[in-house]
């Protein structure tokens, strides 16, 4: 078994120069990161390997051959070609113009082009065609990032058995926020990543907002993470990304690493090291923490000549007009800081707009005191932890924002608000002053955590738990086989029975009961199985609705879930002994939980009462569910009524009442063959009063008395239909 790692780059960047190929390590948190994985000798899981993604530039297509061999024999890796006008469209346009500022809150940045989102779509076919290519059935396949976010459906579609893993390495925004993309989009994301069997994040709330929009837009809920699409179960988990804490750990005591430590010092002098390294991008909050290093000079003269903030960018879209006017505006911070408080011999602020290989910057790390990491928004933030492990002698402060998803980690950190300008100065000033005891004490714990969950800890556990077999909502899944027996069955029998729930088990669920209104075809369905076998439709619905319905069809109907009973071709008998005495203090109970509750409405039956809730908020759906089945609950405390919470519904009926009571009436009969039809937990009943022999089966996917269940409510039609062809068969034969 191999391992497929998919990734918009590569880890080595090819140019073309003058004919010939030059190969260097691509930048990035990712792939460094999974580098040093992938090249652990602890790495269990990437025995071998081969890493899918964009070599880093466009290609004349007679170079495309030499480029996949040298890619395969030299670094593991397979390209996936692209032309500089799909690059500019895809990465440029909807990754960087769509996705990254709305996924880091920035929603007044978003490009909502219909033009960039095709492209974004082609570009995902085109990876999955590739991948589709390199992958054996076997193969463990583990995609990464907001890039490809579609590519796991993509893959699916092409490979059903093949395990899929999805990592996002942004955050996940609110639903409030995700919701701001175009519905198509938003829907054709979220069914994308749910191609994966795991989709993992950087931190819980990042997981708990995934779930949420899953919840609200596609309409499926979750138990602790698993999600079940159809035959499958999705789990969505937080695996934070760690660092290879030995390697920045070494590297700081290297040559290097010493030579750029000494250096740094020679130039401060005795000054305490102030250091900030973040790529120039408008998530990392670098004016604001240029305005509160400003704001510490100005409220802490104290400090002047005796602090200096070393400033380092890392060059990133600099042919980006909004880029370069981010550009100007920290090299005008700079000057006015360095014009306002330097002198001839000290300069308060040392900027560079540069990047730094890991060894000299290991001995930046070493030689700072403080560590100033405040991006307005990032989703894990390694500088941080690099930071950590490259203070060796235990001291050192880190200044960390508390929207940075490294924060769920680094409790011992200074934690600020990156939009607190004056939080940030005062928190700068406890940093540098911060005793060594205390500061070895905070050092001390972060380091231990990062050393015992490193780079190879976080993709193993990642990569364990998308390789362990989680229980299948298939495992009483009615099979073909299954089937056939059924209708065999049916055809040996000369008394048969069928009964039939009705929403979500004759007709689909519909957002309001009215909706849900039988078709020709079902009323033509049920006249043909009533042609050789008692039917019965057994519901929840009143008596008016199903006789309107089914009234001049020669079947039996129970209404109310079993109040009221009318036989085939006979008239409408209520259960004896009900008591209606409840109903008022119920309705009024419900009728408050209607304005408490905006989409919440009361369906009034003749013997009951159904407070449905399909079309309300489900967060808030789900508390005030609580809040009234608790108030339900005392005033039925007498036992006249009792309480059944179905699929979006809580119906109160009176005691005694019930579908598997309704169907003893039927089942005292002689019958050589019975089948029943639900969806909700008001059939179980039903299913629990059946004869051990009879045929039970339940739609969708939940743990059911049922004996079998099927995927969906065309399934359970489906069935019937063949019983009804089984059954004009026998009588023409």
């Amino acid at each position: 078994m191999r391992l497929i790692v998919v990734s918009n780059r590569l880890p080595v960047t090819i140019k073309d120069t003058d004919g010939a190929l030059q190969f260097s390590g691509s930048a990035g948190g990712l792939a460094s990161g999974l580098r040093s994985y992938l090249n652990s000798p602890k790495a269990k899981g990437a025995s071998e390997y081969v890493w899918v993604g964009w070599p880093g530039g466009a290609f004349a297509p007679e170079r495309h051959e030499e480029i996949r061999r040298r890619c395969a024999e030299e670094f593991h890796a397979h390209p996936v070609f692209l032309s500089a006008e799909d690059t500019e469209r895809f990465y440029e346009g909807f990754c960087n113009d769509a996705l990254w500022p709305l996924f880091h809150y920035f929603s007044t940045l978003v490009d909502y082009s219909e033009e960039a989102w095709d492209t974004y779509v082609r570009i995902n076919r085109i990876f999955s065609d590739v991948v589709a290519d390199v992958a054996r059935p076997d193969d463990l396949v583990w995609v990464h990032d907001y890039h490809l976010m579609l590519l796991p459906r993509l893959l699916r579609e092409r490979r059903p058995g093949q395990r899929i893993g999805f990592f996002l390495h942004i955050p996940f925004p609110s639903y409030e926020t995700f919701r701001l993309l175009p519905g198509r989009w938003r829907t054709a994301l979220l069914d994308g990543l749910l191609g994966a069997d795991l989709v993992g994040f950087h931190t819980h709330d990042y997981t708990q907002h995934f779930l949420r929009s899953v919840r609200r837009i596609l309409g499926l809920e979750h138990q602790m993470g698993e999600t079940v699409q159809g035959q499958r179960v999705i789990k969505a988990d937080t695996f934070p990304m760690g660092i290879d804490f030995e390697l920045f750990a070494e590297a700081a005591n290297g040559p290097e690493a010493m030579r750029a430590q000494e250096e740094l010092l020679r130039q401060l002098g005795d000054c305490k090291t102030v250091l900030s390294i973040d790529r120039l991008d408008y998530t990392k909050g670098i004016d604001k923490r240029l305005l509160a290093y400003q704001a510490f000079l100005k409220a802490n003269p104290a400090w002047h000549g005796r602090v200096v903030l070393v400033l380092i960018v890392v060059p990133s879209r600099t042919g980006v007009e909004q880029y370069r006017k981010m550009k100007s505006r920290i090299d005008e911070l700079v000057g006015q800081i360095n014009g306002r408080f330097g002198s001839l011999a000290w300069t308060p602020v040392v900027y560079q707009f540069k990047h730094f290989p890991m060894e000299p910057l290991a001995g930046l790390y070493s030689a700072s005191d403080v560590m100033l990491v405040t991006p307005l928004r990032d989703g894990m933030n390694l500088v941080a932890k690099e930071y950590i492990a490259c203070r060796t002698d235990g001291s050192g402060v880190l200044v960390l924002s508390e929207l940075a998803g490294a924060a769920s980690e680094l409790g011992e950190a200074i934690q600020v608000n990156p939009n607190d300008i004056r939080g940030m100065a005062e928190a700068l000033r406890d940093a540098l002053e911060s005793p060594c005891e205390e500061q070895v004490e905070r050092m001390a714990v972060m380091r231990e955590r990062l050393r015992r969950y490193g780079v190879v800890r976080w993709a193993e556990d990642f990569l364990r738990e998308l390789s362990a077999d989680r229980p299948r909502p298939d495992r009483n899944i009615l099979s073909d086989d299954g089937r056939r027996q059924i209708v065999r069955a049916y055809r040996a029998a000369s008394r048969r029975l069928i009964l039939c729930d009705y929403d979500g088990t004759l007709v689909p669920i519909k957002r309001h009961p009215r909706l849900a209104v039988p078709s020709p075809e079902l009323s033509s369905l049920l006249g043909r199985l009533a042609a050789a076998a008692d039917v019965v439709v057994i519901s929840g619905r009143d008596r008016a609705a199903l006789d309107g319905w089914f009234g001049s069809l020669p079947i039996g109907l129970v209404a109310e879930h079993g109040a009221w009973v009318r036989e085939r071709g006979g008239d409408w008998a209520r259960r004896q002994g009900l008591s209606d005495e409840w109903k008022p203090r119920v309705r009024d109970m419900m009728e408050l939980y209607v304005d408490r509750l905006p989409g919440a409405f009361i369906e009034e039956k003749e013997s009951g009462l159904a407070w449905h809730y399909r079309r309300a908020e489900p967060d808030l759906a789900a508390l005030r569910v609580k809040e009234l089945t608790d108030h339900l609950i005392a005033l039925t405390e007498n036992g006249q009524a009792n309480i059944l919470e179905g699929d979006k519904v809580i119906e109160v009926r009176p005691i005694g009442v019930g579908k598997g009571a309704a169907a003893r009436a039927f089942l005292c009969r002689d019958y050589d063959f019975i089948l029943a039809l639900g969806d909700d937990t008001t059939d179980e009943e039903l299913f629990r009063a059946l004869p051990e022999e009879a045929y039970s089966i339940r739609v969708g996917t939940a743990q059911s008395f049922a004996r079998f269940n099927v995927y969906q409510q065309r399934d359970g039609l489906e069935l019937l239909e063949a019983l009804a062809a089984a059954g004009r068969d026998q009588a023409a034969s």
